[in-house]
C-alpha cells in the first residue's frame, strides 16, 4: 500500500434470565458470540511466516495458499480459487484470490477482505545491499488473514444472520524497482473487475484487514475509507469503544492509504480500511512475528466479529 499522511416465551425467558443475572438481553446476546481465539490466531500467521515469501513464483506461493484454502474448507460454506495472470515488466505472474462465503442463503452480506502475498523486495531498509531480499510478511499479509481464518471458524461454529464473503487477495504487494501501483492490488483490481452485479448489489459494505497485528495496536481512521463510507467508519469505531477498545482504535483521521480496498470502493462497493500504519518495520526484513502480538489479532477480531453478529441477513 502506499500513503499520503494527514495528521419460554422468548420474550420472558429473555427477561427472567435478566432480572438473574442482572444482564440485559442484548448483553445476553452478545455473551452468545463465540470467543475469537487470539492463540489461535497468532499461530496461523506463525505457519503463514513459516512457509516464507509468499509471492507469485516464490515456493511459498502455492504452499501457503494450499493451506489458506484448507483452513476455509472446514468452515465456510463455500470455497473457490479466482484463478488469473498478469504480465509485470515481461514477467508472467500466476496469481489466486481465495474467496469464501457464509450463510449463502442470506440476502444481505458483508465483506471481509485481506491480501496473503508479501512484497518481494524490502524497499524500506535502510541498508540498500538488503532491498533486494523478500519481506516475512508477519504483519504486512499474515495478520489479516490471521484474523479472517478465525474469524471463519467462529462462523461455522454459530452462523451470521448476515451472508459473509471473504475474499483472500492476491498481489497485493507485488512489486518492482523503482515501485509502482501500477504492479500493487492486482488481486483486488481483477476481483473488483470482475465482480458481477447482483453479488455487489447484495455487499451492504466491505472491511479490508491489513497490518493488524502489531504489539502496539494504534488503529486511526483512514481518510478515503472516511469519505466513501463514513457510517461504515463510525460502526467499526463505536463498536470499538463498546468493547473497551478505544486505546486501540483511535477515532482520528491520520492517514491516506492506496490499499486494496480502493479497487472496491470505485467498483461501487461502500470499503473501508482498517490498518495499523504506524509500524517501523513495514517493507523491511524485521517484519518478523516478534513484532505482531496474539492481543492485537483478538481486539480486531473482536471488533469485526460483534459487527458481523450484530447484522440482520435481510
Amino acid at each position: 500500500m502506499r500513503l499520503s499522511r494527514f495528521l419460554c416465551p422468548a420474550g420472558l425467558c429473555a427477561l427472567l434470565l435478566s432480572a438473574a443475572t442482572g444482564c440485559s438481553p442484548s448483553d445476553q446476546a452478545q455473551r452468545s458470540i463465540p470467543t475469537f481465539d487470539g492463540k489461535k490466531a497468532f499461530d496461523l500467521l506463525k505457519k503463514q511466516v513459516e512457509i516464507g515469501p509468499r509471492y507469485s513464483g516464490a515456493p511459498g506461493h502455492d504452499t501457503c495458499r494450499d493451506l489458506i484454502v484448507s483452513q476455509l474448507k472446514r468452515h465456510a460454506d463455500e470455497v473457490r480459487l479466482q484463478e488469473f495472470s498478469k504480465t509485470v515488466k515481461g514477467k508472467n505472474l500466476i496469481l489466486d484470490n481465495i474467496i469464501a462465503r457464509f450463510n449463502t442463503a442470506a440476502k444481505r452480506r458483508i465483506l471481509l477482505a485481506a491480501h496473503w502475498d508479501t512484497r518481494p523486495i524490502a524497499d524500506m531498509e535502510v541498508d540498500a545491499s538488503k532491498r533486494a531480499k523478500p519481506i516475512p510478511g508477519a504483519n504486512d499479509g499474515a495478520s489479516g488473514v490471521a484474523v479472517l481464518l478465525e474469524l471463519a471458524r467462529m462462523f461455522a461454529e454459530r452462523k451470521p444472520d448476515v451472508g459473509v464473503i471473504m475474499v483472500f487477495f492476491d498481489g497485493e504487494d507485488y512489486v518492482t524497482s523503482p515501485p509502482s501501483q501500477e504492479t500493487m492490488f492486482l488481486g483486488s483490481k481483477y476481483f473488483a473487475e470482475h465482480l458481477d452485479t447482483r453479488t455487489k448489489n447484495a455487499i451492504a459494505y466491505g472491511i479490508l484487514l491489513d497490518m493488524v497485528g502489531d504489539k502496539d495496536l494504534a488503529v486511526y481512521q483512514e481518510s478515503q475509507s472516511v469519505q466513501a463510507a463514513p457510517e461504515v467508519v463510525k460502526r467499526v469505531w463505536d463498536t470499538a469503544k463498546s468493547l473497551g477498545y478505544e486505546k486501540s482504535f483511535i477515532p482520528q483521521t491520520k492517514y491516506s492509504v492506496s490499499d486494496d480496498h480502493i479497487p472496491l470502493i470505485e467498483a461501487g462497493v461502500k470499503c473501508i480500511d482498517v490498518i495499523d500504519f504506524n509500524y517501523g518495520p513495514w517493507h523491511t526484513l524485521d517484519d518478523t512475528v516478534d513484532k505482531c502480538s496474539a492481543d492485537s489479532l483478538k481486539i480486531v477480531g473482536d471488533v469485526v466479529a460483534h459487527l458481523v453478529y450484530e447484522e440482520k441477513g435481510q
